[in-house]
């Protein structure tokens, strides 16, 4: 008997009905599951031709601009990794637009790019619109021709019918680029959240853009320079937020951004944002369940829709195992499920994935991750092209290798942590402490005169540090690097000190964030400074990179837009009660079958055991920070980077935060920019800040000849 007849037989049953509240969770619970049953027939057909690729292009400036084949192609090459199935180029005149394929579904066809009946509008796209059938059947009525069956042609007939303002009706995750040829105008869009990577440079000659930074610089090497601003940014926050990257000339396009390129000039705008949060309070903890319930099934439903096998990465947290208890039930046959595990199991959640696998009768994998990472850091720092330092690339790096010897597609649990203020942070700084009791004068007083002289990398000295700060501060200083180490600023050069001095103070956005978020109370501006920042620029930047370096896509169906927007209307108590992280998701997690010892175990994150890895297994790879080569770069202080790695060595401190960041710069540096060169490619090498060249980089040579003739 099928799922939606059980449920229906139930309510029908001439036994005393449930509850009230239940009788109606099981009639909506019902009708979704009629739903999934009549969408049956396009899970595993080929009814629908999806692909997640990588997609890149130029377009030239100049009248009568040609653009060469050959560039483009190379262009694609460096993101084969994307997409190993198919490859795509259309080229004419001063346009050229390319495209690699990872088939999903329909895997014979979906070849991009995609054009209109007449040819006049062209489109490659990296992504997949969930809304698709209903959006084809609306344009086909007012008459639009379909030669194919893919997502992507609607994306060209809706831009047809609504120009910039087609990327309104789109519900999904997507990067695409379309050329209108009658109007000689290029539109680059991403989605709201930022899924899906784009970025873009504009030079004398031509616009630029690519789903990663390789790309543009494989036309274009001399794009090269380094951006002094936003390595501040990166040992600020680990990561470069949105839209800077790591060079000067080269930008993200924004989540929520389109950009329009028409004569010469670019247009960026901003077409989406989060709704004002708590604004919609729900009759009573019941009724917010059914709803949550409903609407987190119908966003887990509409992604598993493939034509190659499926499954689900488990961490073992709330999150992901809500995500695969969702799954259980949508599925007729075992979900897979994959999660790794370490020895230290102060990190190890693989027992909690274990047991939610046991208990919706998943089919299950896991691999323990041992300490030996060298290689797999040369490899990723590499991947990354800019330095990206949250340790959790290597465990997301590692389960997404393991799952994609079974799978092509996986759904994933993120975005949780900033729906519901899943971070022990949020809890920690809302709450007041001894210090809030003290006059403001005071504290600042501590902060300028005491806390200096106190021994440096002590937590106690950071903690009083960060409890005599206002509010907006103490969390800005909780989620950025640099500030709270003060005088540990002496590990940079006088020379890196100077060329970054005029910059902007990095937590200036951060702040314009808080400040401008459509909320009220300090909880929800939290919750949406995270989703504008860390989401974006660390949490989905990690499993795109991390993912797609395996030709595996991931989905996430807590960052469904049409969910999102829900669920951020949700008053702050739903979210964070009495202490209590996730309120509502653990009630909805307890209520869909997720076992009790899951949800009641401490938040371990998605993290490495780096404190002891670093000063064990992983002391000879840290030695480069003092090699030659390292030191002559002209970042840091040799002798401050040789007592933080003495003091971490000898356990008188932990410094493995600013250690890691240091690591994964160097081998940034040589993993991508120096090997680049090295490989016979054109060189990637190389900055000057300012006037202000760093030792030992190289100076970066212009390309021969022109991206376009």
């Amino acid at each position: 008997m099928r799922t939606g007849e059980r449920l229906l037989e139930l309510i029908g049953r001439g036994e005393p009905p449930p509850r009230v509240g239940q009788r109606r969770r099981f009639e909506r619970l019902a009708l979704a599951c009629r739903s999934l049953e009549q969408h049956a027939p396009e899970i595993g057909s080929r009814g629908r031709k999806l692909a997640m690729c990588g997609i890149t292009g130029i377009v030239g400036r100049r009248p009568g601009s040609m653009v060469d084949e050959a560039v483009i192609r190379r262009m694609c090459r460096t993101i084969v990794h994307r997409g190993p199935d198919d490859e795509g180029v259309y080229v004419h005149g001063p346009v050229g637009i390319g495209m690699r394929r990872l088939s999903i579904i329909d895997l014979a066809g979906g070849h991009q790019p995609v054009h209109n009946e007449d040819e006049t509008v062209w489109v490659v796209f990296n992504g997949e619109i969930y809304n698709y059938p209903e959006l084809r059947t609306q344009l086909e009525r007012h008459g639009h021709r379909f030669y194919t069956n893919t997502d992507t042609e609607v994306i060209v007939h809706l831009y047809e019918d609504l120009g910039v303002d087609c990327v309104h009706k789109l519900r999904g995750m997507f990067a695409f680029a379309i050329y209108d040829e009658r109007r000689r105008a290029l539109l680059l869009a991403r989605d709201r959240l930022g899924k899906k990577p784009l970025h873009y440079a504009l030079t004398d000659d031509a616009l630029l853009f690519g789903s990663e930074i390789k790309a543009i610089l494989a036309a274009a090497p001399e794009l090269v320079e380094i951006d002094r601003e936003a390595l501040l940014q990166f040992f600020y926050f680990s990561y470069i937020p949105d839209p800077r990257t790591a060079y000067t000339r080269i930008q993200k396009l924004p989540p929520a951004h389109t950009l329009e390129f028409r004569n010469g000039e670019i247009k960026v705008r901003n077409y989406w944002d989060l709704p004002a949060y708590g604004t919609h309070s729900p009759g009573s903890e019941e009724e917010c369940l059914e709803e949550l319930e409903q609407r987190l099934f119908e966003a887990v439903r509409i992604r598993m829709i493939a034509d190659v096998p499926l499954g689900a990465l488990l961490s073992g947290g709330t999150d992901s195992s809500t995500v695969v208890a969702l799954m259980a039930r949508a599925s007729s046959r075992p979900v897979k499920t994959f999660t790794i595990g370490f020895r230290n199991q102060d990190f190890n959640e693989a027992e909690y994935a274990r047991a939610v696998a046991r208990h919706f009768g998943t089919d299950h994998h896991e691999l323990i991750v041992e300490p030996k990472i060298g290689q797999e850091l040369d490899t990723l720092t590499g991947t990354l092209e800019e330095p990206f330092a949250d340790s959790s690339i290597l465990p997301t790096y590692f389960v997404s290798c393991l799952a994609r010897r079974y799978v092509t597609v996986a759904l994933s649990g993120d975005g949780g942590d900033e729906l519901f203020a899943g971070y022990d942070r949020y809890r920690l700084r809302l709450g007041r402490t001894p210090f809030d009791l003290i006059p403001g004068r005071v504290r600042r007083w501590y902060r300028e005169k005491i806390h200096p002289k106190l021994p440096h990398g002590t937590w106690a000295r950071r903690l009083t540090f960060n409890m005599t700060l206002p509010f907006r501060d103490r969390y800005l200083d909780t989620i950025s690097y640099l500030p709270a180490f003060g005088p540990e600023r002496q590990v940079f050069s006088d020379d890196f000190l100077d060329s970054v001095e005029c910059c902007q103070d990095p937590l200036d956005l951060f702040r314009a964030y808080y400040e401008g978020a459509p909320a009220r109370d300090p909880l929800s501006r939290l919750l949406y400074l995270d989703t504008k920042t860390y989401l974006a620029a660390d949490i989905l930047t990690k499993v795109d990179r991390m993912s797609m370096a395996t030709s595996l896509e991931v989905r996430a169906p807590m960052l469904d837009h049409v969910f999102l927007e829900w669920v951020a209307a949700l008053p702050a108590e739903w979210k964070l009660r009495d202490g209590t992280r996730k309120y509502i998701l653990r009630k909805l997690a307890k209520r869909v079958g997720v076992p009790g010892a899951v949800l009641e175990q401490p938040k371990r994150g998605f993290a490495l055991p780096l404190v002891h890895w670093m000063r064990h297994e992983l002391k000879d790879e840290l030695r480069v920070l003092v090699e030659p080569r390292t030191l002559q770069r002209g970042y840091f202080r040799p002798a401050a980077v040789r007592q933080l790695l003495e003091e971490h060595f000898r356990q008188r401190r932990d410094h493995s935060g600013i250690l890691w960041q240091l690591l994964i710069f160097e081998l940034w540096h040589r993993n991508f920019l120096e090997a680049a060169s090295a490989s016979g490619r054109p060189s990637l090498a190389g900055a000057a800040l300012e006037g202000k060249e760093l030792r030992g980089i190289p100076s970066v040579a212009p390309a021969s000849g022109s991206i376009v003739t």
